[in-house]
């Protein structure tokens, strides 16, 4: 909200992005484990639309049902809103090509 009343938010990226979900069901000690086949990203600013829910999941929230993004997705989707392009691999100093995202692909609803 600040950043949007100081016009900063439109050229300012915010993303929460987390390595992991959490288990669907509680655990024997009551808590939720570690999950990886489902988890929430957020993004703000720089141009993406508000108010979208992109995919969707399983009623336990434990596995994707619909729109699966993958870690890579996101990486391309934050080098395009920076304008980097992601088609040029960079060189290790061993001349060893790091491929940027793996062939991740943007989240097309990211981009107005």
């Amino acid at each position: 909200e600040d950043m949007d009343q100081r016009g900063l938010l439109a050229e300012t990226l915010v993303c929460f992005v987390t390595e992991m979900g959490r288990g669907p069901r509680l655990n024997k000690w009551g808590g939720r484990d570690h999950w990886g086949r489902a988890m929430s990203v957020a993004f703000a600013g720089a141009g993406v639309p508000g108010g979208a829910v992109i995919g969707a999941t399983d009623r336990d929230g434990g596995d994707v049902t619909d729109r699966l993004c993958t870690p890579m997705d996101y990486a391309e989707t934050i080098y395009r809103k920076l304008g980097i392009d992601t088609f040029q691999a960079l060189r290790r100093p061993n001349g060893f090509a790091v491929n940027l995202t793996d062939g991740g692909k943007p989240i097309r609803e990211l981009f107005a």
